[in-house]
């Protein structure tokens, strides 16, 4: 199937401290730190400064990133076999008819895509990001959150600041649940409302001043994986934020 979205322009020049971060943040996430960042506005005590706009570097996984795979195509994801039967039966046309054609631009899946983000704060402490792949939007919210509603695409995010120790080095940790069902993969690998999605959000700087923010994540889900599935995705900071470049939901492309 045809390309979404031509990659990054600087994705080649970006692969060597790549390599780098996805040891470090690998690292980071099977040994997280477990001391809380300190008391007050999550905005005043930010360890790391997420926001502005980011652009997804397609390092890894292109095949599956940046087009749609064919059906039966999902390799390293630890799927089960009642798993594997929906994806092997995924029919997009479908999912057009029943109007569920962002399946695919749930939290899980969507950092996956080939997107561009903005992350600002809507307040003290509740931060914000918006992408312009399907123009999702997810709220991540540090003093708690309802405890209603109805599972959504982007569910419900709690946060918090991590450090690491005595070193000053901090992250953001966002779990995210109340979900609704959709795609792990554009190709119809399923994940089921009972997922917990965890990331920890690091920014790394360069010595050119270019700002990686790396997201390393974990996808549970009793119903549809045999293990939890770790991955870590990249994007640079951009300063040109012209190529902001939204569009809807699509379950073929």
């Amino acid at each position: 199937m045809p390309t979404r979205r031509e990659p990054n322009s600087k994705t080649a020049g970006a692969l060597p401290p790549l390599f780098a971060l996805i040891i470090a943040s690998g690292a980071f996430a099977q040994f997280p730190p477990t001391e809380s960042g300190p008391a007050g506005p999550a905005r005043a005590i930010a360890p790391v400064d997420l926001t502005g706009q980011w652009v997804a570097v397609i390092s890894e996984d292109w095949r599956w990133r940046m087009v749609t795979p064919a059906r039966g195509d999902f390799p390293s994801i630890p799927m089960n076999l009642d798993a594997q039967l929906l994806a092997e039966a995924w029919e997009p046309a479908a999912d057009e008819a029943a109007g569920e054609a962002c399946k695919a631009y749930g939290a899980p899946g969507l950092m996956r895509g080939p997107t561009r983000l903005r992350i600002e704060w809507l307040d003290d402490n509740t931060l914000q990001l918006e992408s312009d792949y399907g123009m999702q939007t997810r709220l991540f919210h540090f003093d708690g959150v309802p405890e209603e509603g109805a599972n959504t695409w982007q569910g419900v995010s709690t946060a918090e600041w991590i450090m690491a120790g005595a070193s000053g080095f901090g992250s953001m940790k966002s779990v995210t649940t109340r979900l609704r069902p959709g795609y792990l993969r554009k190709n119809g690998v399923p994940y089921s409302d009972r997922t917990v999605f965890t990331e920890y959000w690091d920014v790394h700087v360069q010595d050119n001043g270019d700002q990686y923010l790396v997201v390393t994540n974990t996808v549970e889900d009793p119903v549809y994986l045999q293990l939890p599935w770790i991955t870590a995705i990249h994007f640079r900071k951009e300063d040109d934020v012209s190529r902001w470049d939204p569009t809807p939901c699509d379950a073929r492309f």
